[in-house]
C-alpha cells in the first residue's frame, strides 16, 4: 500500500540482504505509484520514480525489466488491494447486517481507500483508459473479480426487494462503480472531508437505489 513511511536507514540495515532487496523493491513500486498517481502513465519517468525512492534510476531495472513491467504491477496491485480492503471491510460486519447497509459499507471502503489510503489505487482508476491493452491484462481480470463483490450487493439487495424495480442490477453496479471512481479526479480536500464525500454517495446510493429511499 502507497502512503506509508519508508522503513528507516536504521532498519534497513539490521535486515538479511534478501529482506533489504524486497524492501527496496517495495519503495520502488510505492514511488512508482504516487509519481503514476500524480503525473500519469505519458508522464512517469524512471528518473521521478528514482528520485522517489532514492535510487539511481539504472538500479530500477535490477528490479524490473521495463517502464511498463513496473506499471503493470502498480496497476494490478491497486484494483487487487482495492478488493482486499472492500471485502475485509464487508467481512468485519456483524453477521445479519442488512444488505443495503453493506452496500453502504461497500462504497465507504472504496472511496477511503482510493483517495485516502492507496497511491496504487488512484494511479489504476486513473490510467485505466491510457496504458496500453497489454499491459492492463492483469489488471482487467482483477476488475471483473472486484466486480463480481458489486454484483453480489446489488443481487443481494435485489432478492430482498430493497432496490428499485425500474433498475437492472447491472446496470446500477456499473453506474455506482463510475461515480465512486470518477471521486479521484474531482475531489479536492480543500473543498470538503472525505467524510462529507462517503455521506454523499450513502446519500445517493440510499435515496437513488433503493426502496427505503421511496416516499
Amino acid at each position: 500500500m502507497a502512503r506509508r513511511t519508508s522503513p528507516s536507514q536504521h532498519a534497513a540495515d539490521n535486515v538479511s540482504s534478501d529482506s533489504k532487496s524486497a524492501l527496496t523493491r517495495a519503495r520502488i513500486l510505492d514511488s512508482a505509484a504516487h509519481v503514476l498517481s500524480t503525473k500519469g502513465y505519458a508522464g512517469l519517468r524512471l528518473t521521478d520514480v528514482a528520485a522517489s525512492a532514492e535510487l539511481q534510476a539504472p538500479a530500477i531495472y535490477y528490479y524490473y525489466s521495463s517502464r511498463d513491467e513496473l506499471i503493470e504491477e502498480v496497476i494490478w496491485a491497486g484494483i487487487a488491494n482495492m478488493r482486499e480492503h472492500v471485502i475485509s471491510a464487508l467481512d468485519a460486519l456483524p453477521d445479519g447486517t442488512a444488505p443495503l447497509d453493506r452496500l453502504l459499507a461497500a462504497a465507504e471502503a472504496h472511496l477511503r481507500h482510493e483517495l485516502e489510503i492507496s497511491d496504487y489505487t488512484t494511479a489504476a482508476i486513473r490510467n485505466a483508459g491510457q496504458v496500453p491493452l497489454a499491459i492492463r491484462k492483469r489488471q482487467i481480470r482483477e476488475e471483473e473479480r472486484y466486480g463480481e463483490v458489486w454484483r453480489g450487493l446489488l443481487n443481494d439487495l435485489s432478492r430482498e426487494g430493497g432496490l428499485r424495480r425500474e433498475f437492472d442490477p447491472y446496470i446500477a453496479q456499473m453506474l455506482v462503480l463510475g461515480a465512486l471512481n470518477w471521486a479521484v479526479e474531482w475531489w479536492d480536500p480543500r473543498r470538503g472531508s472525505i467524510e462529507a464525500v462517503v455521506a454523499n454517495a450513502q446519500c445517493l446510493i440510499r435515496h437513488g437505489l433503493s426502496t427505503a429511499g421511496q416516499p
